[in-house]
C-alpha cells in the first residue's frame, strides 16, 4: 500500500507535486488538545472509507473560534503527534506552512500541489450544522467528497439543518463508504462511528494545564473531534 512517510522531527508532508493516486482523509481542527477520541475517529474513518492515510490538520487559528484558551500551535501539534502513528495517521501543520486560513483555500492549494491524490474532507456533525457559516461552503461541497461522523447532541440537528437539506440529493448510503474518495462530487455521507460525550473543551476545563498550555493527562482522554 502506498504511503507518505514521516519523521518525528519534521512536518510529515509528501513532496509537493507527488503524483501517486492515494486516498487521503483530511480531519481539520484546533486539536486543543488532541486526544484519544480524535485517534479513534481517525482510525474508523480510515477503515470505513478505505483511505491510505488520514491527516490531522492542526489549524493555526480557526476563523470561527475565539483565540482564548488556545494553546500554541507547536503544543497542539505535539499533542496530535502523540496520538498519530506517523504512517497511516499523520499530524501536520500544513495550513500554517501554506499560509491558508480557510478550508476552501487549503483544499484549492492541496489540489494544485497533489494533483493525483483523492482527498476526502472529514468532519463532525457539529461542523455540518455550522457548515453554512464557512467561506464558500457550497463550493467545498461541490468540489470535494466529505464524510460526517455523529456527535452527541448534534447529529439530528445536523441532518435537519441547512447544509444537509441543500445537499440531500447528494447524500450517499453508508454501504458506498469504500468508494467515496473516488466518487465524483457532490457526494457525502454520514457514517456510524463510535461516539464519546467528552470533548477537548471539557478536557481543558477539567484538568490543570501544564506550562505548555496542554493538560498533562490529555493523552489518556477520549472525545470527539473539535469543530473547525
Amino acid at each position: 500500500m502506498p504511503h507518505f512517510s514521516s519523521t518525528p522531527v519534521t512536518d510529515p508532508l509528501p513532496r509537493f507535486g507527488d503524483r501517486r493516486r492515494i486516498r487521503i482523509g483530511l480531519l481539520g481542527g484546533s486539536f486543543n488538545p488532541a486526544h484519544a477520541g480524535h485517534a479513534l475517529i481517525a482510525r474508523h474513518f480510515r477503515q470505513k472509507l478505505r483511505l491510505h492515510q488520514v491527516w490531522l490538520m492542526v489549524s493555526p487559528g480557526n476563523p470561527l473560534k475565539s483565540g482564548e484558551d488556545m494553546a500554541p500551535l507547536a503544543a497542539r501539534l505535539a499533542s496530535a503527534r502523540a496520538i498519530a502513528d506517523g504512517r497511516h495517521i499523520i499530524a501536520t501543520t500544513i495550513e500554517s506552512r501554506l499560509g491558508t486560513r480557510y478550508t476552501a483555500d487549503t483544499l484549492a492549494r492541496l489540489r494544485t500541489l497533489f494533483p493525483c491524490a483523492r482527498f476526502v474532507w472529514l468532519m463532525g456533525a457539529d461542523n455540518l450544522t455550522g457548515f453554512p457559516r464557512w467561506r464558500d461552503w457550497r463550493g467545498i461541497a461541490a468540489d470535494w467528497p466529505f464524510a460526517v461522523h455523529p456527535r452527541p447532541g448534534y447529529t439530528a440537528r445536523a441532518l435537519s439543518g441547512q447544509a444537509a437539506s441543500v445537499l440531500r440529493r447528494y447524500r450517499r448510503p453508508e454501504r458506498e463508504a469504500p468508494l467515496l474518495a473516488d466518487l465524483p462530487p457532490p457526494a457525502w455521507m454520514m457514517l456510524r462511528l463510535p461516539q464519546s460525550p467528552l470533548s477537548a473543551t471539557q478536557i481543558r476545563a477539567g484538568f490543570n494545564h501544564t506550562l505548555t498550555g496542554l493538560p498533562s493527562t490529555a493523552r489518556a482522554e477520549s472525545g470527539p473531534a473539535e469543530s473547525r
